[in-house]
């Protein structure tokens, strides 16, 4: 068809708490010059709250928030776009790819000695160390062709250019 263009591509920067998600995503959307969204900022005011009590979210709690990442992503579908999400299991991927465009998984894996470090080094975050153990249960291994793993430990700057290698 003459004209058309490829579609957009999405990249979801996932892993549990403290695996620099944010950061990454951040520098990698100014890499590929799209919108950048933290994840964390679309969660509501109650699952917010119930992180911060230290009470692990459930399936129920999260699909709206995926819904609301997966309409920012759809939001974006002329430009493309980086998103940090944990995004956990398979099931959360999939409600996702329900963007408009495609989405691209990129998974920050790091020891969970190294998570606990950065959790509890961190002040300004409403998620505490202790749902750690929680997140990592939670954590389904990327299927083949869904993306993307990284190692977490790796400095910033290299973690986006993994990440760039590995979209190309």
């Amino acid at each position: 068809m003459a004209g058309a263009t490829a579609p957009a591509r999405h990249v979801v920067v996932m892993g549990v708490s403290g695996s620099g998600k944010s950061t990454a995503g951040a520098l990698l959307a100014d890499a590929l010059d799209v919108p950048f969204a933290e994840g964390d900022s679309l969660h509501s005011e109650p699952a917010r709250r119930t992180m911060a009590d230290g009470i692990p979210l459930t399936d129920e709690d999260r699909w709206p928030w995926l819904e609301r990442l997966a309409g920012w992503m759809t939001a974006h579908a002329d430009t493309g776009s980086v998103v940090s999400c944990s995004a956990l299991r398979h099931s959360y991927r999939e409600l996702l790819c329900t963007a408009e465009g495609t989405v691209v998984f990129a998974h920050l894996d790091l020891p969970r000695e190294e998570l606990c470090h950065r959790l509890r080094s961190r002040t300004d975050h409403f998620m505490p160390a202790s749902l750690l153990d929680s997140q990592l249960s939670t954590l389904e291994p990327l299927a083949p062709g869904e993306g993307i793993t990284v190692d977490g430990t790796l400095p910033v700057e290299q973690i986006v250019e993994a990440i760039l290698a590995g979209l190309s």
